[in-house]
């Protein structure tokens, strides 16, 4: 059952069903109401009160729920939010201490009004009230029967005393005072109607009060009576009758009779309350729906009353709860100046809030020594960053297990580590060659680092630290290719001229061969022929590797003049392109063209050298693949760019490609073909640095190599005594 209560959602389901449940009791109380009894009858006590349970509990419920609903609400949108469970635990215990002694007491209001109901519509007291109502009946009734019997006997023996003695004569006048007198009338009358509809009384009349006795009927009244009807009247202190005499003549006599005010007044007191009594026992049903719905709706009120004031004592409790939480969360974020505003109550509540303002005030203390404590320390590790950026050797601090802990810019550019920071890397994974030093016995050495298949010579030395070593190595590799260079030029240069020497009476001593003996030999003339061209071909190719030599030996100083680059270019191309025109050469130049400053005859002999090998690479490519289809057409691309004070040169061949040590492809004598002297691409490189350039090597996609020649216009514009960056575009015309 625990498991179950936690896994459903109650307050969800009683917010469903607590509405239906309470459509469906008021179909029900409806149904009772107006189906059961009869329609006017009063229900029983207990009828009652159950309906008004059944009816209060779910409305209270429901208003419970929407006052959940208000409380979650309210709390989400205060400081401390979440789903408000001190707002609607308050709200329930509020609504519970409220609904119960409220229903004990509807309850309780229900059955007395009920019983009290009950007894004023007893049957005694039905018995009572219609023995009063009669009794009254039978006053009026008497004092009625008699007047009008009264009156219309009277009325017979006028007409006789008439007939007998005139109306005007005093007999009948004696004889009309005895009839009153006899049958006990205070007042009596001879009345008559005009022609003109005027009411007027005879002389012979009975009015010891003066009373205008002609106003009492209208004549309207008068006129509409037959002979011998009696009409009959009453008022507060009297009843009176008039009768018709004569079918003919409108007239009539008139009498009443003084009775007791009081009398009367309590008659009509007693009907009153009869029928006063009487409608309500007709309603009595419905002032009991009345009665019970005002307690229903005056309970709900309480009840909403109680809720109200649940929802204010929880957001005044939740108030400096939510000052705390949004203060803590404001430390959080950072702001240690956050501080609860002071509470006027000596409260818990109160306390709390100095307690923590104390506390935060202590951290923001704290927080601030610490803060220059690190700003130190951040500056002296800036300090000591910008010192590392700034030296060329590369500096790498790892920890016992060898996990890189620094490394400087210079490192990271040495060992092409990509983007990615190696700090928490092993250094294994970095550089193996490394890690081995780490272990070795030798704290100076030199190194071979094959970084992205490219080797480089590290002359690295290692010192042993609290918690790790720190490594310090330099890249020597270009400092030994200038040593190398150095050597295989003098080299070179002995090896130039000890050969130069000796290869020209060589050649002429073939060719005199040639011309003096050709002819005379007549045993074997074409074996004569061909040894003799031999030694001539063979000189020449001596000849042409001691001129490489020679040029590698003694470049010349370049003579530097604004040439345009895109003739120098053609005319490169354009050697290769008669010699080779199997292979597509293509040229992507801006126009108009631009000028460069640089010596013309070295540029255009090191593009040719790029084309050299670039024609060699694609020859080479087709030796290897022999009896293999071909896949594309060869071509040599050559592009020409300008970027801000930079032009680069690139020449993309779809050769064979670039070998795995491509960084020493511009030592002397590094060759990868056969018959090459590895003198070209040295070469390019020496003359590429007499013009303050670069030159840079890349795998072109889909196969083959890229050389790029970069240089920096600014500088070359200085050295021709132009402005720095004076590229000036030209046509080609020029």
């Amino acid at each position: 059952m625990a498991v179950i209560t936690r896994r459903t959602d109650w307050a969800a389901l009683a917010e469903i069903a607590v509405p239906i449940l309470l459509i469906v009791i008021v179909a029900i109380s409806y149904l009772v109401l107006t189906r059961m009894g009869a329609p006017g009858a009063p229900l029983t006590p207990q009828t009652v009160a159950l309906l008004i349970v059944a009816n209060l509990v779910p409305a209270l419920a429901m208003m419970v729920m929407v006052a959940r609903r208000l409380a979650i609400r309210r709390a989400a949108r205060s400081d401390v939010g979440g789903k408000g469970r001190m707002h609607v635990r308050l709200v329930a215990f509020f609504s519970l201490l409220a609904a119960v002694p409220i229903l004990l007491v509807v309850i309780f209001a229900s059955l007395l009004f009920q019983s009290g109901v009950q007894f004023w519509f007893s049957d005694q007291s039905q018995t009572v009230l219609a023995s009063s109502e009669r009794v009254a009946q039978i006053y009026e009734t008497e004092h009625r029967t008699r007047i009008v019997l009264d009156v219309r006997t009277m009325g017979s023996d006028v007409v006789q005393r008439i007939n007998d003695y005139g109306i005007d004569s005093e007999s009948f006048r004696t004889a009309f005072i005895y009839q009153t007198a006899g049958r006990q009338l205070t007042e009596t009358a001879i009345l008559t109607v005009d022609p003109d509809g005027i009411v007027r009384s005879h002389h012979v009349e009975v009015n010891f009060d003066n009373r205008p006795l002609a106003s009492r009927f209208p004549a309207s009244v008068l006129r509409s009576m037959r002979a011998g009807e009696v009409r009959f009247a009453s008022t507060p202190d009297r009843v009176e009758a008039v009768v018709r005499l004569d079918p003919q003549a409108l007239v009539f006599v008139y009498g009443a009779r003084a009775v007791d005010p009081n009398a009367i007044a309590q008659v009509r007191q007693a009907q009153r309350a009869a029928s006063a009594y009487q409608s309500t026992l007709e309603n009595t049903r419905k002032l009991q729906v009345r009665f019970n719905a005002v307690l229903i709706l005056v309970s709900m009120l309480i009840v909403a009353l109680a809720i109200w004031v649940a929802l204010t004592l929880a957001d005044r409790l939740v108030r400096p709860i939510g000052q705390l939480v949004n203060a803590a969360r404001r430390i959080t974020a950072g702001d240690l100046s956050a501080r609860v505003p002071p509470s006027p109550d000596r409260d818990e509540v109160g306390t709390l809030g100095n307690a923590f303002n104390r506390m935060t005030g202590r951290l923001e203390e704290q927080t601030g020594a610490l803060i220059t404590a690190n700003a130190q320390l951040d500056s002296r590790r800036a300090f000591i960053e910008a010192v590392l950026s700034g030296v060329t050797a590369g500096v790498i601090s790892v920890d016992d297990d060898h996990v890189v802990r620094l490394i400087n810019s210079s490192a990271e550019a040495l060992l092409k580590t990509g983007r990615k920071s190696p700090v928490g890397q092993k250094l294994k994974a970095l550089a193996p060659e490394l890690d081995h030093q780490l272990t070795s016995e030798e704290r100076e050495d030199v190194v071979q680092l094959s970084s992205s298949g490219e080797p480089r010579t590290l002359a690295v030395k290692t010192v042993k630290v609290k918690g790790g070593h720190v490594l310090t190595f330099d890249d020597i590799t270009e400092q030994l290719l200038d040593q190398r260079r150095a050597a295989w030029s003098d080299v070179a240069r002995r090896i130039a001229h000890e050969i130069k020497n000796p290869l020209t009476p060589i050649q002429l001593a073939a060719e005199r061969l040639q011309r003096r003996y050709g002819k005379e030999i007549s045993d074997d003339p074409a074996t004569f022929e061909r040894l003799t061209g031999t030694i001539v071909r063979q000189v020449g190719d001596l000849r042409r590797m001691v001129d490489e030599f020679s040029s590698f030996a003694r470049m010349p100083k370049p003579n530097f003049a604004e040439e345009s680059l895109n003739e120098i270019a053609r005319q490169a191309l354009f050697l290769h392109e008669v010699a080779h025109p199997d292979i597509a050469f293509s040229l992507d130049a801006p126009d108009p063209a631009l000028r460069l400053v640089c010596d013309r005859r070295l540029l255009g002999q090191a593009l040719t050298n790029i084309l050299k090998n670039g024609v060699e690479a694609i020859q080479q490519k087709h030796e290897e693949a022999k009896g293999r289809k071909k896949k594309a057409a060869d071509r040599i691309a050559m592009t020409i760019r300008q970027l801000r004070s930079r032009v680069s040169i690139e020449i993309a061949d779809t050769g064979i490609g670039l070998p795995a040590e491509r960084g020493r492809l511009t030592e002397p004598y590094m060759t990868t073909r056969a018959k090459g002297t590895g003198l070209g691409l040295a070469i390019v490189k020496k003359i590429v640095e007499e013009h303050f350039g670069q030159v840079e090597f890349a795998d072109l996609p889909g196969g083959g190599s890229i050389v790029r020649l970069v240089f920096d216009t600014q500088m070359l514009a200085q050295l021709a005594g132009g402005e720095p960056g004076n590229l000036e575009p030209i046509s080609d015309s020029d």
